[in-house]
């Protein structure tokens, strides 16, 4: 195998397919990524087992200065060979595969020969049918990613809940995650209807990484699902991911479909004021803020209380105020992430009782974002 190359558009191939690969895998060729040269283009991948990128140089693109002078392929230890990439002297490079799978890389002045290995023994990508794939808007999924990965649970031991759970039918994507402490929930109406009946878990780690590859463009994301794989074409990329296993818990039941106390407030606002309260709350064992809710005097005071450094209370002007008088306790943290995730400027916020889980939704089309959070005792 020999061929030359654009250093750019190489490093841009590189640091896609390097989200895949991790130094900890327990299979070492998975420690190196997988470079394929046909005729036309020049596929890498990389791989941790539970996601895999393969990314596309095409030859017909001037800019990539792509000239293959003999098919072939190989595996390069990653983190060696895109260092290497990165500090040659000059603009393009030329790769040349010897015998035993000994790689001279040419640039300029520096000549490099690293160790390879047999690209037969890398393991196969998923075949997947991509003939009902499901376009998604790029810009869109990267905000459904945004504003529902926040609440993916990081404990390993149920290993469900570390993902996000998707279900798509008909017109409707929902996506909802939940750690048992909180739940966001995302409801997108699609383009077109699509003719089957999705049910899937794509675990928060993949998703994040998936959210970093997706321009802010409306340029459509392809999605695919077989029964453990999920696949993502952005542009030139595949991105695939591993299906969770397991049945999803029913999460339609922990949020409310009605309240004893609605506050409206302005979404800034608020969270500069959890921000200042989280001050002191983070400095306590229990990291707790609470929230005194006055109809009659129309005021809610966010209350924080640290024995080791002192107190803080701020009185906050609602937008709208209607309901009962409620005192409730919460993790600020929590509270701070689904306000970073709501986008829109003025929220309602719902509650039932002190003790029962309370919802944070926009003013505006508010059945399609849900945010609950669940209060702690104090008493």
């Amino acid at each position: 195998m020999k061929f030359s190359i654009s250093k750019t558009a190489l490093i841009k191939a590189l640091n896609t397919v390097q989200r895949a690969i991790s130094t900890k895998t327990t299979i070492p060729i998975l420690t190196g990524l997988k470079l394929v040269a046909t005729s036309e283009s020049l596929i890498l991948t990389g791989s941790d087992a539970d996601i895999s990128i393969e990314t596309t140089v095409k030859a017909e693109d001037s800019d990539n200065l792509l000239a293959v002078e003999s098919e072939g392929s190989i595996v390069l230890p990653a983190r060696f060979f895109t260092e290497i990439v990165k500090k040659l002297p000059e603009d393009t490079l030329t790769i040349e595969v010897g015998d035993n799978f000994q790689t001279a890389i040419n640039s300029g002045t520096a000549a490099f020969t690293i160790n390879g290995l047999d690209a037969n023994n890398y393991p196969h990508l998923p075949e997947i049918d991509s003939g009902n794939s499901i376009p998604l808007a790029g810009d869109l999924l990267k905000q459904i990613i945004s504003e529902t990965v926040i609440a993916v649970s990081n404990q390993e031991s149920r290993p469900i809940l570390t993902g996000v759970h998707f279900t798509i039918a008909d017109n409707t994507i929902v996506a909802v995650a939940t750690d048992s402490h909180r739940l966001s929930q995302r409801r997108i109406e699609l383009q077109q209807s699509v003719a089957d009946t999705y049910d899937f878990v794509i675990p928060g780690k993949s998703l994040n990484e998936l959210s970093k590859m997706i321009d802010d463009s409306k340029d459509d994301v392809m999605l695919s699902v077989n029964e453990n794989q999920a696949l993502f074409v952005v542009g030139n990329t595949l991105f695939y991911s591993r299906i969770l296993e397991g049945n999803y818990p029913d999460t339609s039941r922990l949020i409310p479909d009605s309240f004893d106390t609605r506050v409206s407030f302005n979404a800034a606002s608020l969270l500069s004021t959890v921000e200042r309260a989280s001050l002191l709350s983070h400095e306590s064992r229990n990291n707790v803020i609470k929230l005194i809710i006055d109809p009659d005097e129309n005021e809610v005071v966010m209350y924080g209380n640290s024995p080791d450094v002192g107190v803080v209370e701020e009185r906050i002007k609602p937008l709208e105020l209607q309901g009962n008088k409620l005192e409730i306790s919460f993790n600020p943290d929590y509270m701070k992430d689904a306000l970073r995730s709501l986008s829109q400027s003025a929220i309602n916020v719902d509650f039932t009782s002190a003790l029962r889980p309370f919802t944070l939704m926009p003013t505006e089309d508010s059945e399609k974002f849900i945010q609950l959070i669940t209060p702690i005792r104090t008493f």
